[in-house]
Parts: structure tokens; sequence; C-alpha cells
């Protein structure tokens, strides 16, 4: 559950209620509404909403303020739309488990059976020289896409030549705004399909299965999963997670007549919160250049609620199954691969306890006192969104805000979420 992973904020400078569900959190006030209520009332965030539940309990919405700044704007609630980023990569990750539960992917197979260009991969001598290179001694796996330990940068994190490599051939998968998409646009592929076969071109900073390295590996996977089910990324997970879900909210491209709903997203600068996509005027009422299986959604809280609870629920929601138990159960687990440097990501998850990686998202892999126990499934996005679920309390968070820039918001929802459970 890392809120500020997906898409940096560098660069940002430059610019200048249906039945079952509850509105508001039950009287006394909860924890939540409280943290909702301070974010929104000392100007963090114009609008903000939460939603638990806890096994099958009708969920419990908080909503505080506004979509955008402006007094006019509509007030927020569990139907508004907010881009969630890199909450996308669990939903693509739980995409993969669907194929791997077909047969039609494993989790160790190499992915040049699906894409040939990554047959014969090379890792950089020393990326913080230059592109020299000597060839790779493992295959890249689905696993290792599943789990960011294929040895592939992002251009939010990697630095150095092969930054600009990456830049050079428009290895860039998300939207920002119109602004910055008239220049990423022209360099980045036009298909999943270029994209990884450009991606494939270039070297990796680290052999496969060796360090845990955030990356555009969900992204790489979209494009798996396009070949081994015979159908695009985007229409495979709305015909097998969306529709039976009922996820009436998730796009990739946010259409015309829901502008009106799209959270304006904000940027800090300094001590400023300056508008870095406004909802009316979104990027996201444009087409993507392909769908972003790492960043590419704008979604609900009431839809990404439902995703979570079919987890909860090990793989079925209202009377639909998406996956059997044991396949969620080990999507939630530790698929890292034995030996994994995991260094970056015990610093970035700074959880307080030893941290894995599943299906696309962070794994505990102790209890914490006082907070998520053994399992806690999850990832955040850029725009500050949180999402995760607690297998031993059967507890499911969501939280939705669109600010670049890092907040304490998981930290202090997480505080008072399990406060209030404890009472």
């Amino acid at each position: 559950m890392l809120n500020r992973f997906g898409l940096g904020v560098a660069g940002i400078a430059l610019l200048a209620a249906s039945p079952g569900w509850s509105q508001t959190a039950p009287a006394p006030a909860s924890g939540a509404q409280a943290v909702a209520q301070r974010y929104v009332a000392d100007g963090t965030v114009p609008g903000i909403v939460v939603v638990t539940g806890v096994g099958d309990a009708a969920p419990m919405v908080v909503a505080e303020g506004r979509i955008a700044a402006e007094p006019t704007a509509p007030r927020a609630d569990a139907d508004s739309l907010w881009r969630v980023y890199s909450m996308t990569k669990p939903i693509t990750g739980i995409a993969a488990m669907i194929l791997v539960e077909e047969g039609k992917l494993k989790l160790d197979q190499p992915i040049s059976d699906f894409i040939p260009a990554f047959k014969d991969m090379k890792v950089l001598v020393d990326p913080a020289k230059d592109l020299t290179s000597r060839p790779a001694t493992r295959p890249i796996t689905v696993r290792n896409l599943l789990t960011h330990t294929a040895g592939l940068g992002y251009n939010i994190i990697t630095k150095g030549p092969l930054l600009d490599e990456y830049n050079r051939l428009g290895i860039n998968p998300a939207a920002v705004n119109v602004q910055m998409e008239a220049s990423m646009r022209p360099l980045r592929p036009a298909s999943l399909e270029e994209f990884a076969n450009r991606l494939a071109t270039l070297p990796l900073i680290a052999e496969p299965g060796a360090k845990w390295s955030y990356s555009i590996s969900l992204d790489l996977l979209g494009r798996v999963i396009e070949v081994a089910s015979g159908m695009p990324l985007d229409q495979f997970v709305n015909t097998r997670i969306f529709a039976p879900l009922k996820m009436q909210s998730s796009y990739w491209t946010v259409p015309a007549d829901k502008a009106g709903i799209l959270a304006t997203n904000y940027a800090r600068v300094g001590a400023n919160r300056l508008p870095a996509d406004p909802g009316a005027t979104s990027l996201w009422l444009q087409p993507p250049s392909f769908p972003y299986g790492g960043a590419g959604l704008v979604m609900s809280a009431r839809d990404y609620d439902r995703f979570l609870h079919m987890l909860v629920n090990e793989g079925q929601l209202d009377g639909v199954r998406i996956l059997k138990p044991e396949t969620v159960r080990l999507a939630m687990s530790d698929l890292l691969p034995a030996g994994v440097d995991k260094t970056l990501l015990d610093e970035m998850a700074k959880s307080g306890v030893p941290m894995g990686f599943g299906a696309g998202g962070s794994v505990y892999l102790a209890d914490r006192a006082g907070g998520p126990g053994k399992g806690t499934y999850g990832w955040g996005g850029a725009a500050g969104t949180i999402a995760f679920v607690d297998p031993v309390h059967k507890l499911r968070v969501t939280a939705m805000i669109n600010l670049f820039g890092d907040t304490e918001l998981r930290p202090d929802l997480t505080r008072a979420i399990y406060a209030d459970l404890a009472r």
C-alpha cells in the first residue's frame, strides 16, 4: 500500500448512492472521517473519498469536500472519478492470474514465449556509467513482471544513460495532462505490441530475478496478457473483471458525458497547490496511445471497493466468481524469486515489518502491531490514492484524492482505521 508510486512529480513544477451504501460515516464520527475532514479543512486537497468494509457488511463511505477547488465543483462522493495511476497494477496482476488459473500462463514461464523479442536480453555492466552490457543468464518470466524483478526501468526512477534511451524511445506509459502529452505522444509507441518490442531492444538494469526495482513491468505484462488471451488488454480486463463485478465506472478513457464528475488533479509546487489536469478538459478524456497496465485507469471509489471486496472474498462477489480461492491466495502471497535483493522495496514501504510482493501489489510478511495483518496486499497511486485488503481482519480500504506529491494520508488513515477496529 504505497501511495506515492506510479508517476513522479518532476516536471509538474513546470506547469503553471445506491442500496447498501452509506455516503457518510456512522455516528459517532469514525477516525477515517476525522482524517478526511482535516485534509480538506487544512487545504491539502479539495476533496476526498474513503471507503472501508469488513467482511460482507455494507461498505461505509466517508466523503468530504469537492472534486475541484472551485466552489461550484460537485461534491466528492462514491461515484466521483479519480486517476488511480499505479492502483491499476494490482488489477493487471489479477488479470494475469486469471490466465494462470486457466493454464494460459505459468508463473515461471519465459515471456519470450509470448514476445519473441525478449529471448536474448542483455544486462548493463554499470548502469550509472554507460550502456555497456553483457548477455543475461536468465530469462524474464511472468513472475518477474508481476513482482518488479525483471530488471526493467521506469522513467520516474531510472537514471543515467538508460533513462536517456527510455526517453528517446518513448517508453513513458502514463497520462499526465494535455500539455505534457503534446511532447510525450509523438515519441511513444502507438501500440502495446510496439511498446514491448521497443523495450526489448534496451538492456536491463539487473539480472532477471536478482533485484526488486520499481518498473514498467506491469505495462509489459499487459502485452503478455494480450497475446496469451487473444484479445486487447483493455478488452480482457473489461470483460473478465469489470463487467462481472459490475464495476461500471472504471475507464481507460473517460467518456465525455462523465467529465463533470472527474476530479481535477493537482500538484504540490512548493507551498502551492496548482491544478495539473482540470477535470473538464482532462487528457483522460482522450484515448491513450495504448492501454497502460501500470497506470492507465480512472475509477470511482465504489468500483475499486468492489474489486477489493472480491479479493477479501477469495475470488467471488455477489455470486459471481472471478478466481478460485487458491488462486487469490497465491496472487496475494509473496511471489518474489528466492534470494532477490528487496532493499528498495523495504525502503519504499517503510511499513515496520518485512515486505514481500505479490501479483502487482506489496504483501505484509508479518502482522504489524495495531495495524495491518500478515498478508495485507495492495498498492497506491501517484496522485495520492490508496487501496489495500487485510485478510486477517477481512478489511478493505480505498482512499481517493488526486494530488501529485507525498502526503501522510496512508499512515494517517491506517492508524485511524485500525484504531476504530480495535474499539
